[in-house]
């Protein structure tokens, strides 16, 4: 099974071809967003972190920029810096050179002003536009592709349908040597002993224990239960009752039979190809930019209700078991699996249809997110303290 990319200086290989343009604070956006307007195929990595931050915070956030940059759907990058901020931009842009693709910097305060930024930062990427419009696609096997699966606004039929269908299409995506990357520690709670056997070894096995536990520290350190919090009032609305039912829904969308590799920490690059978990929250913005700074190229997003997310240089594919959300979202729908809840479809037959919109996507096809221009700010995920 072969799809159409791009083949990167680093190795890596993009189903898409963007310039990203990344600000290294909040206080940049604004020019980021200008300069990216100027040229197509250009887009602005806007977020609201990078200043008055306690340093692991910091770190976490410079590395899901370095991640956000390396990425193999980007070809070259604009980092644009304020002046003052904690976040560095020569750090920034030094880790995303290591990857070998084309990568500069600016400085908003050292040009003047957002006029003068605007400018120089606008004739960089028409630059970087020029170049990378002459790399060529090529043909690349599953081995090549990492995909990143989501959950979210679940229903009765994300975990009869739309999630077990998605599991067999990881399973068979990892079977062709390619790898995946799905997350959610929220929506492990309650099932995280079936993750656990199916780690390759006793140390991964510890560490799904581990960040489970972890997650819910962090909600009982502030006098909050994770579990009263979860289903949301959209699961209970589509019919979820409780955390373990909604989590034995959510983590069927990491396949069956597949070993779990390893278990990584937010916006860290896999060391191997396989099966990985990202400790992660549950919120689409903040779960998504974790895994595209890991290097995912697509991501399979399932859905009950409807979510309508997309990313800005990744491809989201919407799946839904729910016919009468496909037809009431039908510009945001990728894929129906509705059908093995009529019992027309067996669920290894939906699962082999994902698979094949997956390859269609990554040689070029373009989702209904991409089409609707649906992506938006990225959010990073950090503990929050502001200084």
């Amino acid at each position: 099974m072969k799809f159409l990319g791009y083949r990167r200086p680093d190795g890596s290989v993009g189903v898409r071809n963007y310039i990203a343009v990344i600000p290294t604070v909040v206080c940049a956006n604004s020019v980021v967003s200008r300069i990216a307007s100027q040229i197509p195929g250009a887009v602005p990595i806007l977020h609201n972190q990078g200043c008055t931050q306690l340093t692991p915070d910091l770190e976490q956030v410079t590395r899901t920029l370095v991640g956000l940059g390396r990425n193999p759907n980007v070809a070259a990058v604009l980092v644009v810096s304020l002046g003052c901020e904690c976040v560095s931009l020569d750090e920034v842009v030094e880790k995303i050179s290591e990857s070998k693709k084309p990568v500069e910097g600016i400085v908003i305060l050292d040009l003047g002003g957002e006029i003068k930024a605007v400018e120089k930062g606008t004739r960089i990427v028409e630059g970087l536009s020029q170049s990378s419009s002459e790399i060529e696609k090529e043909s690349f096997d599953l081995e090549d592709l990492i995909v990143g699966v989501k959950c979210g606004a679940s229903d009765a039929t994300s975990g009869l349908s739309s999630n077990p269908a998605t599991g067999i299409a990881v399973d068979e995506i990892i079977k062709g040597g390619g790898s995946v990357i799905f997350g959610e520690t929220t929506e492990f709670i309650g099932a995280e002993h079936i993750l656990a056997k199916r780690a390759s070894d006793e140390k991964v096995s510890k560490r799904i224990y581990e960040i489970v536990e972890s997650m819910e520290n962090r909600a009982k350190s502030i006098g909050v239960d994770m579990r009263s919090a979860q289903p949301t009032s959209g699961n209970i609305r589509g019919g979820l009752t409780t955390i373990e039912e909604k989590s034995l829904g959510a983590i069927v969308k990491g396949g069956y039979a597949s070993r779990i590799k390893g278990v990584l920490e937010y916006a860290e690059r896999p060391r191997e190809k396989g099966l990985h978990v990202m400790d992660t929250p549950g919120r689409e913005n903040e779960y998504m930019t974790g895994i595209a700074a890991a290097g995912v190229q697509i991501i399979v997003f399932t859905t009950g209700l409807g979510a309508p997310q997309g990313f800005p240089f990744v491809p989201v594919i919407k799946v839904t078991g729910n016919p009468k959300t496909f037809e009431r979202m039908s510009d945001h729908m990728d894929v129906s699996v509705s059908k093995v809840m009529e019992g027309k479809e067996k669920l290894d037959e939906a699962g082999d249809r994902i698979v094949k919109e997956i390859i269609r996507v990554a040689s070029g096809k373009r989702t209904k997110a991409e089409v609707l221009g649906y992506g938006g700010p990225v959010g990073i995920w950090v503990n929050g303290l502001v200084i």
